[in-house]
């Protein structure tokens, strides 16, 4: 690489950086009850969390007529409407979007990168308008140095064209020697690198299930929020 040639690292959101199952789960469940379809088991709500809500509804028998009914109540409860107790300070209530915790150790991790002289990017298949505050909540948007998204109007949803549309704002320019990693923890993850030519590096302590991350070629599965630093530029040095 050349002296200018940038190391980006895309670091999905949602089981990654964040802890944020509960409150997407009790948007989720919000948003089936209003529309009268049967709310999905435990185990089929946990994989609403990382793919874009509208195509996990998809998945979950929303018939199409109750389609856009249910992405608006699941935004209104997840982005509006607060109505659940906050995990972080007892007695307040706030959208379901802050009922959610980050990581231990995610901070210093991200400190240390910063310090390697990597770029970092949040990329994530949750829309753009919602990813920022939620960043800003955690004072996660004081540690990257980009934060990227879906679009509102469904035009971008998928984690394959938020990473297009990430690396197209960032600059990324492979025949200058640019090098960039996707690092979550869902095969949406994996996937979407793939489809951009991009290795992904595979968070254990998130919300796949077993040999997920595996199974789709991830280019190494990691259980440590403690490794990640180290696991990333480990991959650097080897490009």
């Amino acid at each position: 690489m050349t002296q200018s040639a940038k190391k980006i690292v895309l670091l999905d959101l949602d089981g990654t950086l964040t802890e944020s199952g509960p409150g997407i789960i009790a948007c989720v469940v919000k948003a089936f009850q209003a529309v009268g379809v049967p709310v999905p088991d435990e185990a089929a709500l946990q994989r609403f969390i990382g793919p874009a809500i509208v195509d996990s509804m998809k998945l979950n028998h929303i018939p199409p007529e109750k389609l856009d009914e249910a992405v608006r109540v699941y935004r209104h409860y997840y982005g509006e409407a607060a109505v659940f107790d906050d995990p972080n300070y007892p007695g307040q209530k706030v959208p379901g979007r802050f009922v959610n915790s980050m990581y231990e150790g995610i901070p210093q991790q991200l400190r240390k990168m910063r310090d390697m002289g990597f770029y970092l990017a949040v990329c994530t298949a949750k829309p753009e308008y919602q990813a920022i505050p939620i960043c800003e909540h955690f004072r996660l948007s004081d540690l990257v140095d980009g934060i990227y998204g879906a679009s509102k109007d469904n035009s971008r949803i998928t984690k394959a064209a938020v990473i297009t549309y990430a690396l197209d704002k960032i600059g990324f320019d492979e025949a200058a020697g640019d090098k960039a990693l996707m690092v979550g923890d869902r095969w949406t993850d994996v996937d979407g690198a793939k489809d951009n030519g991009l290795d992904c590096l595979g968070c254990g302590w998130g919300y796949a299930e077993p040999n997920e991350l595996r199974e789709h070629g991830a280019v190494r599965v990691i259980p440590f929020v403690s490794e990640l630093a180290e696991a990333v530029d480990e991959y650097f040095n080897a490009q």
